[in-house]
């Protein structure tokens, strides 16, 4: 089997990113969350959880409990998938707070505390204020995904997400650009293939 390519992080948003760790880039579709091994090495490349604690989580953790983790993230995924899909493309208003009890769930669930560290940077060595959490079992690998759901559902205007319109592309991204005329999960790929696709069409009509 050939190793799979890295998870597309093309969304301008980590919520939204997290929709797309299943995709399909050419033919077969791609789950980078299908197992305990493909759900850390996502976490890894979004930068999600800090290389020390996850690589402790990875140690504590009993056979197949990452498994199951990943079980459980791919099911998060699912459910803000539909409501990312019922919202999308009309401004959020303060009713759907009834659809987010799951999340709030999760996020209640977390261990965040603040506390004050020292710090180096091109000012210098110096104290500062950190938030950090307390990383106690396997299932707080969820944790972060849950703050950047959130923080795509409070940051992000929804009127702005959008579904690729890419042949068979399930990609979602939010719309970023001026005129807000993004068309495509990136023009390497949909975009890429659209021209081609035109050019081949415009070349059999000149026939």
């Amino acid at each position: 089997m050939s190793p799979r390519p890295p998870a597309f992080f093309i969304a301008d948003s980590l919520g939204l990113d997290f929709l797309n760790s299943i995709a399909t880039p050419v033919d077969q579709p791609i789950d980078w969350l299908d197992g305990g091994d493909g759900f850390v090495a996502w976490l890894a490349q979004a930068d999600l959880v800090p290389p020390q604690a996850l690589n402790a989580l990875v140690k504590q953790a009993t056979p197949g409990e990452l498994d199951k983790v990943a079980d459980q993230a791919r099911a998060l995924r699912e459910w803000f998938r539909g409501f990312v899909r019922k919202h999308m493309g009309r401004p959020l208003t303060p009713k759907a707070i009834r659809d987010l009890k799951p999340l709030n769930a999760l996020l209640e669930s977390d261990e965040m505390f603040s506390r004050v560290a020292a710090h180096q940077d091109s000012n210098g060595d110096h104290l500062e204020l950190q938030t950090t959490r307390r990383w106690r079992s396997p299932e707080s690998l969820l944790l972060p995904i849950g703050e950047a759901l959130a923080r795509c559902v409070c940051d992000e205007a929804f009127a702005d997400i959008r579904a690729c319109e890419g042949h068979r592309c399930t990609l979602i991204f939010a719309d970023h650009t001026r005129r807000r005329g993004r068309r495509w999960c990136s023009m390497a790929m949909c975009g890429n293939r659209a021209k081609q696709a035109a050019h081949r069409h415009r070349v059999r009509a000149e026939r």
